[in-house]
């Protein structure tokens, strides 16, 4: 698992031990920024279930302003901070380890780019994407890019989000709402 572009191009992330993350494959990852790529100069970003950190740095690598990284697993949250350190990106970040409905009950912060990519087989998504329309921490035109197995379905309709269409890799979708 590298940086595909940017600052930290070429860096090699570390990635962890085990089956309790699932980084996203590079030819996804790849997909998804070439949709993304014009929203990323300056923005602000929350990678909300951060696992390895990848989809914050690569943001970060290519002229983010900031990220915000969540994540409920200490070791999770060690392995984000070893990768920042790597890039060299850690002045522009933030780890937060904490459950993700808890780090956005007390969110006071606003952003222009939210990640959502948690453990396929729990309902986090849905509850997340519920969570965050309710509460309001996306900028007036930001988005919040999904990723989900097939058969995942997403709500079509969410008030005051459009919702693009699914972008399908393999066995993965990626869709985007943008915040009206």
């Amino acid at each position: 698992m590298r940086v595909i572009t940017g600052k930290a191009r070429g860096v090699q992330l570390k990635t962890p031990e085990g089956l309790l993350t699932r980084p996203t494959a590079d030819k996804v990852k790849e997909a998804l920024f070439s949709i993304i790529q014009f929203e990323i100069p300056g923005a602000s970003v929350l990678d909300l279930f951060g696992g390895t950190g990848q989809l914050g740095i690569e943001v970060l690598s290519r002229g983010a302003s900031s990220a915000v990284f969540v994540d409920a697993r200490e070791d999770a949250c060690k392995l984000i901070r070893e990768n920042l350190k790597r890039t060299r990106l850690e002045e522009q970040a933030k780890v937060i380890r904490s459950d993700y409905l808890a780090y956005l009950e007390r969110c006071r912060e606003t952003f222009d780019i939210i990640f959502l990519d948690p453990p396929y087989a729990e309902v986090f998504l849905e509850n997340s994407l519920n969570r965050i329309t309710e509460i309001d921490i996306l900028h007036s035109g930001g988005i919040i890019v999904t990723e989900r197995p097939l058969g995942k379905e997403l709500p079509w309709e969410i008030d005051g989000y459009t919702r693009s269409r699914d972008y399908k890799y393999g066995k993965t979708l990626l869709t985007i709402y943008r915040k009206a």
